[in-house]
């Protein structure tokens, strides 16, 4: 199913409670955007999560649906509150309580990318950002929660695998050597988005590829995490962090050569993870 807003792809048989979703890899810019912005259109881009919309894309083979954005996050970021607009981008907008996330331009419409660029030169109306919200953000999370509430109607529990990339410079950040550097972050927003036991077996399905893991540094989880992770109600939350400099250069925002090799490996990584939400449901698949 595409929308404006999103894509839906579902398998074939659906034996898995696992969902995968990545809301950061939208790359439809609208024209009203690129009309509106002071950026080029590769600064743009700088904030996306670009290619990890492919990097997942098997994942309907292995029995689990895929939930991709369409609209990119410089336009609507699908991992932010509804409510969280930033009064120094959207006229009439009342100052709110401190929140670091809209006090750096990263509301749920984006008022800067990465490395604090400025997106527009001047403000945003109620009316244009309420538009977007009701053609992007609504409909991407409506689309959300059925998938989640239909697994926990047919399987029992829901496990999102929430997938993004991270700037190799966040890692670089880290201060470690190069060694101990992760190449993975899983964000369960330290336990209460999703059981220990399951962010285990995430973990390890990352570790067996070969890949480095850290948990919840540099990024636990944002507001994706936090809304639909509960463990308690049997619906978990796991928000992936892989870095791009793994398969993209950063700065031409394009596939390096190892690309394939690495989407392969991806592959074999999120049929491990789909099983995750098979292994206990042996007569999902009849």
């Amino acid at each position: 199913m595409t929308k404006a807003s999103h894509i839906v792809t579902m398998p074939d048989q659906w034996t898995s409670s696992v969902v995968f979703a990545s809301p950061h890899s939208g790359k439809a810019y609208p024209s009203s955007l690129m009309r509106r912005t002071v950026l080029d259109e590769l600064a743009i881009r700088s904030s996306e999560d670009a290619f990890v919309d492919q990097l997942v894309g098997d994942a309907p083979r292995f029995g689990a649906p895929l939930l991709c954005a369409q609209a990119p996050r410089a336009y609507v970021d699908l991992n932010r509150a509804v409510d969280e607009l930033d009064p120094a981008l959207i006229e009439g907008i009342p100052k709110v309580s401190h929140n670091p996330r809209i006090a750096s331009g990263l509301g749920v419409i984006p008022r800067v990318v990465s490395n604090g660029r400025s997106i527009y030169s001047g403000k945003l109306t109620v009316q244009e950002a309420k538009s977007r919200l009701d053609a992007v953000w609504k409909p991407y999370h409506s689309a959300l929660q059925g998938l989640l509430k239909q697994c926990q109607e047919t399987f029992g529990q829901a496990i999102l695998i929430d997938m993004h990339s991270m700037p190799h410079e966040a890692i670089d950040a880290l201060g470690r050597s190069a060694q101990r550097r992760p190449q993975v972050v899983l964000g369960d927003r330290f336990g209460a988005a999703a059981d220990a036991q399951i962010v285990d077996q995430v973990e390890a399905a990352f570790q067996a590829a070969g890949l480095r893991v850290a948990r919840n540094s540099p990024f636990a989880g944002a507001y994706i995490t936090q809304a639909y992770g509960r463990p308690s109600r049997r619906q978990h939350a796991v928000q992936i962090e892989i870095d791009r400099a793994l398969y993209m250069d950063e700065k031409s925002v394009t596939p390096l050569d190892s690309f394939d090799s690495f989407r392969e490996l991806m592959t074999g990584v999120i049929a491990d993870l789909a099983k995750i939400g098979a292994s206990k449901l042996p007569m999902a698949a009849e």
